[in-house]
């Protein structure tokens, strides 16, 4: 991984190959971008480039926009797909729509009739049911708002394809994060030992268990954006109660679960659990 010391140092054939891939089969984004070099920071570097494109003649941007590939579970089979294109929407998980992936194809296919470009949207932030619902509401843009949300995804993705490759100063912010905190209000005190678990869209995708602070070690999610969609914290409080003199038998409460949406990819979630003798309380906390 380069510095972005050496990317500014770099002749501009160097230049170019080091960031191939950043954008899809458009190398000229980076051969412009090679003469306004150098760049202080790697938000810089995002900005110029960002700015060769939205530079471009109007027909040059619409040959850009279409040399994306179309998101479905088809165009992994296409030997042209680049392989972070391809990384990407395996990630993603289009077939986990089910039934509704014929919704996504015949709403996609729609899209690209209507624009004349396929439907581009930063996967590594979204859950499937969101891709759809986001297809569905920019199918109803005007021509000019959806070649500006088209860019404006393509901004995205460069933005995690150049934090995967380069580092320096002034790196972009394209991490989320999600936490918890279990106290034990009931008794004054944190609650230890309880059992985590994250689901988003249902499926599991994180686990840990609070410590004597009543947090978790780590952040239950951390690592990249969190994606745009449902999650849900379950909480197995079950044998935590148990512990508790007098209690009841079974407990009151197992599992309390707490279901909530993320909106903000790059944002902040911290979800605490107090815990009463016959109730909890939750919200969203920093």
């Amino acid at each position: 991984m380069p510095t972005l010391g050496q990317l500014n140092a770099m002749p501009a054939a160097a230049f170019v190959a080091a960031l191939d891939g950043v954008f899809e089969h458009a190398v000229w984004v980076a051969e412009t971008a090679a003469s306004h070099r150098p760049f202080p920071t790697v938000v810089a570097l995002h900005d110029g480039l960002m700015a060769v494109v939205r530079a471009a003649p109007e027909d040059a941007r619409i040959a850009f926009l279409r040399g994306h590939p179309p998101l479905s579970p088809k165009a992994l089979a296409d030997p042209n797909l680049t392989a972070a294109s391809r990384s990407e929407q395996d990630g993603l998980g289009m077939a986990s729509l089910g039934q509704r992936l014929a919704v996504f194809e015949a709403g996609s296919a729609a899209y690209e009739a209507r624009f004349g470009f396929p439907f581009i949207v930063c996967v590594r932030r979204q859950t499937p049911p969101f891709v759809l619902r986001g297809l569905e509401r920019r199918l109803t843009n005007t021509p000019d708002q959806e070649a500006a949300a088209a860019l404006a995804e393509i901004g995205h993705i460069a933005r995690l394809r150049l934090v995967d490759r380069v580092t320096g100063p002034g790196m972009p912010e394209t991490g989320g994060h999600l936490s918890a905190h279990v106290l034990d209000t009931a008794r004054g005190k944190a609650a230890a030992g309880i059992r985590i678990e994250v689901l988003c869209e249902d499926v599991p995708v994180a686990e840990a268990v609070t410590n004597q602070d009543g947090r978790t070690d780590a952040p239950l999610l951390a690592d990249g954006p969190l994606r745009i969609g449902r999650y849900e914290l379950r909480f197995h409080v079950g044998d935590y109660y148990a512990g508790w003199p007098n209690v009841t038998d079974p407990p009151w409460y197992d599992v309390i679960p707490v279901r909530f949406g993320v909106a903000d990819p790059e944002g902040g979630y911290h979800i605490p659990l107090l815990l009463g003798t016959w109730s909890y309380t939750t919200y969203r906390g920093t």
